[in-house]
């Protein structure tokens, strides 16, 4: 690839850095898993992602059970009732796990929390599954029922959004990361603006966008 290329590349990256602050979006998955917990009385509610390279499924967020250590840790991607939300990308509740044969207990005791009963919907963004989020041991109320599977998927609809944005911040801070040396300026730009409040760093966004039409045009 050329050098305006490569620039440019690096310019959407930025871009996509500003857009996606990823603290906030943090703070999102951790406020939607834990009004589900409190919704559902369950004894915890999570949020996954699916991270495809790795084919592994990644806990982003937790409220309850496991809540302090839990973040960060990887499972993998296509097992238990979480991995089968993500192969068939639909919701599912269990009543009985000890009945149910997709329940993985092993992979449950390395939470050092085997629940009961699950309520799990796909976290899909754009009709690409990101993720799931999950509800453990739900108060018997909300067993079995189609309308809280309802307010769970609504749920796992701004976990989509929250994942999303995550997503493309690491992507592309991740992008600035591998540019080497000669794009240690854009990275600063990246630091800069996303301490600033977000007024003007919706006016940083627009400048950097207008310069990544710019060299996009010298690559045409």
């Amino acid at each position: 690839m050329n050098q305006p290329a490569d620039s440019a590349a690096m310019i959407a990256a930025i871009s996509g850095a500003l857009a996606d602050p990823g603290p906030d979006d943090r703070e999102l998955l951790a406020s939607i898993v834990g009004v589900a917990r409190s919704i559902f009385g369950a004894a915890a509610s999570s949020i996954f992602l699916f991270d495809r390279d790795a084919d592994e499924l990644v806990f982003e967020a937790v409220s309850g059970e496991g809540e302090e250590f839990l973040v960060g840790t990887r499972f993998p991607a296509h097992r238990g009732i979480a991995g089968w939300v993500v192969d068939t990308g639909e919701s599912m509740t269990v009543d009985d796990l000890a009945d149910s044969p997709l329940f993985a207990q092993d992979l449950a005791k390395r939470t050092r929390y085997v629940p009961n009963s699950i309520m799990a919907a796909p976290v899909v963004h754009r009709e690409e599954i990101l993720g799931v989020i999950q509800v453990l041991d739900p108060h018997p109320q909300s067993r079995s029922s189609i309308a809280d599977l309802d307010l769970l998927a609504a749920f796992a609809g701004q976990a989509g959004l929250a994942l999303h944005g995550l997503v493309r911040s690491r992507a592309a801070r991740r992008a600035l990361d591998l540019g080497g040396a000669e794009f240690e300026r854009l990275a600063e730009i990246v630091r800069v603006l996303a301490e600033l409040g977000p007024a003007q760093r919706a006016g940083g966004l627009r400048l950097v966008d207008s310069l990544h039409e710019v060299l996009s045009g010298m690559v045409r």
